[in-house]
């Protein structure tokens, strides 16, 4: 299965209360932090929840 490197370039400062959970989710603390989860569904929709907030990039394993 195939994964993905997420990187949380902006901040969710003045943006809804479901966004900041939704980064808070995907496991981010602090901008330009980077983390990997398998590429599913799940996470998929997480991603285009805050896409202006995070930039992806696919990992091949």
């Amino acid at each position: 299965m195939a994964k993905l490197r997420i990187t949380y370039k902006k901040s969710s400062i003045g943006y809804n209360q479901k966004q900041k959970a939704t980064i808070q989710a995907l496991g981010f603390r602090r901008l330009n932090q980077v983390v990997e989860h398998a590429d599913t569904p799940v996470i998929r929709g997480m991603i285009n929840k805050v896409s202006h907030l995070v930039a992806v990039e696919e990992v091949a394993e």
